[in-house]
């Protein structure tokens, strides 16, 4: 068994965010088109004489660890031996931000189980310890339904984004306790496996706009920007996207952008690139 292990963990941005309706166990139904962005965490797994999760890197915690870490929450919750091996991971990606890091990372470390032929690591319902979680497993483009256990794989139109992170964050847990299940309007009729025109706009931004004053006023800045098809929050926030058709047109936002927010992290990324495991 080889002594080291190394995985790319993408980012996803939702290029559309529904919530569909509110279960009797308390989770949401989402109806979401994820597509992976050319942007990474870094997972690094070698052999070790016990078990360790470390993070380190721009978006990594001061400690090097997170209390509710995903990586131990995945063996704790599927009752699964933990190997002898350290998992160092490079934090590339911003957190609480709507990229899906965590569940990224944990689709990685579960990769990585795989190839130790982890027999115990089939067949488990991946939703349970994250929505997104799913989706990074399968690793294709999809339309994501239900809690994010249903993924039918589709292929998405060539972008090129505007990707920024406002100094605010956003908590998901915090983002859903806000949502007033009383003013969902989705026609429970259009949650099917095929996207129409009804799939549009991200649900989360009517609460981000109306409890931030940062993130309205950057969703207004994004949305003007020359050449943009459209702006959008991610997931439950915090980072927002505008996409364009042309690297060019990008970088050229880029450029107006930095000039206006210069401590704001920013960067382009594509969707629909050529992405090796």
């Amino acid at each position: 068994m080889p002594a080291e292990f190394s995985e790319l963990s993408p980012a996803k941005l939702n290029l559309f965010l529904k919530v569909i309706s509110k279960r009797s166990d308390g989770y949401h139904n989402l109806r979401s088109g994820m597509t992976f962005i050319n942007l990474y965490d870094e997972v690094n797994a070698k052999k070790n004489s016990n078990f360790k999760v470390k993070y380190i890197g721009e978006f990594a915690p001061s400690n090097n660890t997170f209390k509710d870490c995903i990586i131990e929450k995945l063996f704790s919750h599927f009752h699964l031996e933990k190997p002898n091996y350290s998992f160092t991971i490079k934090k590339n990606i911003p957190m609480q931000s709507g990229l899906g890091s965590a569940s990224s990372n944990v689709a990685s470390v579960i990769r990585i189980l795989e190839k130790l032929n982890y027999k115990d690591i089939k067949n488990k319902n991946f939703a349970e310890i994250g929505a997104d979680v799913p989706f990074f497993v399968r690793n294709q483009d999809s339309l994501v339904r239900g809690i994010g256990d249903i993924t039918v794989q589709k292929i998405f139109p060539k972008y090129y984004f505007l990707l920024i992170k406002p100094i605010q964050n956003c908590s998901t847990k915090d983002m859903f306790n806000e949502f007033n299940v009383d003013k969902i309007n989705f026609d429970s009729n259009f949650d099917t496996d095929e996207i129409s025109e009804h799939d549009s706009g991200n649900d989360f931004e009517f609460i981000v706009e109306n409890k931030y004053v940062e993130i309205k006023s950057l969703l207004k800045f994004m949305r003007n920007l020359p050449n943009v098809i459209f702006s959008r929050l991610t997931g439950s926030g915090s980072c927002i996207f505008s996409a364009f058709e042309t690297l060019e047109s990008a970088q050229c936002s880029l450029s107006i952008f930095n000039d206006n927010f210069p401590k704001h992290w920013s960067k382009v990324v594509q969707n629909n690139f050529i992405y090796k495991k």
